[in-house]
């Protein structure tokens, strides 16, 4: 229960940390509106915001418990520049998993979720109610985004979560010496794992740059190769079934890194290992898909989809990313 002398603190950490994240918020709500924010810009925006909360929060990666990098991690220069990358690139890539509905914000949860539970563990309340309240908030959108997709975050709502979620996770471990740096790593294997590659797919492969749009993320090919695949009706309520049932594929890939960070908050040896398995799972299932060579255990059966819901959701960021 939030206690009555709690509230100062929770809600002065909420409403600094949303001070904060302004600049990420304007530059994805500007890309909604126009639509011609480029990557580079709403990026620059976010290290903005991060800027702010490394200022005013304290907000810092200070440790890696990696010999060499921690010793210049002690300097706050490069401190400063390696958490707006992290934290700037991690809001920028839970934006590019927000392709269907209840994607991302379910993803979100379940971050939070994790966060919320080691905060709890090592008595850092403000922030573990903190992140009750931010999810409550989502709970609340979820309602009307999945399954029927009445309304969507965004990129100026995905860039605002994905910098939350960042600074909890930083907060977090900056705070609390007991908490291993390797904790927010895993906790966010999906979405890192899938910007990382992305670079790696259009760069190294492709020949394109890392800006450029294509089809190809997991999330995409799943819909595409897994649901979408399947007889269907050709209207827009089982499209939009079909556009639902493409999100729970991944909230489970998020829940395995969350539940490992979860576990093992305090050993940075065993969140390295599955870091490093994660990253081997999401690889071999990546291949798998896109050489139409799918699990059969992910397969679902030929059957045809929902007549109930709404019209299909038109996501433009799954065209952009």
């Amino acid at each position: 229960m939030l206690l009555r002398d709690e509230l100062p603190s929770v809600f002065g950490l909420i409403a600094i940390c949303l001070v904060c994240s302004i600049f990420a918020f304007a530059g994805g709500l500007a890309e909604d509106f126009t639509k011609q924010v480029r990557v580079r810009l709403r990026l620059l925006l976010t290290f903005a915001s991060a800027t702010l909360g490394f200022v005013f929060l304290d907000a810092r990666i200070a440790q890696l418990d990696i010999p060499g990098i921690d010793w210049a991690l002690q300097f706050t220069a490069v401190s400063f520049a390696f958490t707006l990358f992290a934290v700037g690139g991690f809001a920028h890539a839970l934006n590019i998993v927000d392709g269907f509905n209840g994607l991302a914000g379910v993803v979100s949860l379940i971050f939070l979720a994790a966060i919320g539970y080691v905060a709890h563990t090592v008595g850092d309340m403000p922030l573990m109610w903190s992140c009750v309240l931010l999810a409550a908030a989502i709970a609340g959108f979820l309602i009307y985004n999945f399954p029927r997709g009445l309304i969507f975050l965004g990129d100026g709502g995905a860039y605002l979560l994905g910098f939350l979620i960042a600074e909890f996770a930083v907060l977090l471990v900056q705070r609390n010496s007991e908490v291993s740096p390797w904790f927010a790593l895993t906790l966010f294997s999906y979405p890192v794992t899938e910007v990382v590659f992305s670079i790696y797919r259009k760069r190294i492969l492709r020949g394109q740059s890392p800006g450029e749009p294509d089809g190809l993320h997991l999330h995409m090919l799943v819909h595409k190769r897994l649901v979408r695949r399947f007889p269907l009706d050709r209207d827009a309520k089982s499209r939009l079934t079909a556009n639902s049932l493409t999100s729970p594929f991944l909230w489970i890939l998020a829940a395995l890194g969350a539940a490992a960070a979860a576990l093992f908050w305090e050993h940075t040896s065993m969140l390295q290992l599955f870091a490093l398995l994660f990253v081997g799972l999401y690889v071999w299932l990546y291949w798998r898909i896109v050489r139409f060579h799918t699990p059969r255990a992910l397969v679902l059966r030929r059957r045809r989809l929902g007549r109930r819901h709404g019209p299909e959701r038109t996501d433009f960021k799954a065209s952009i990313h």
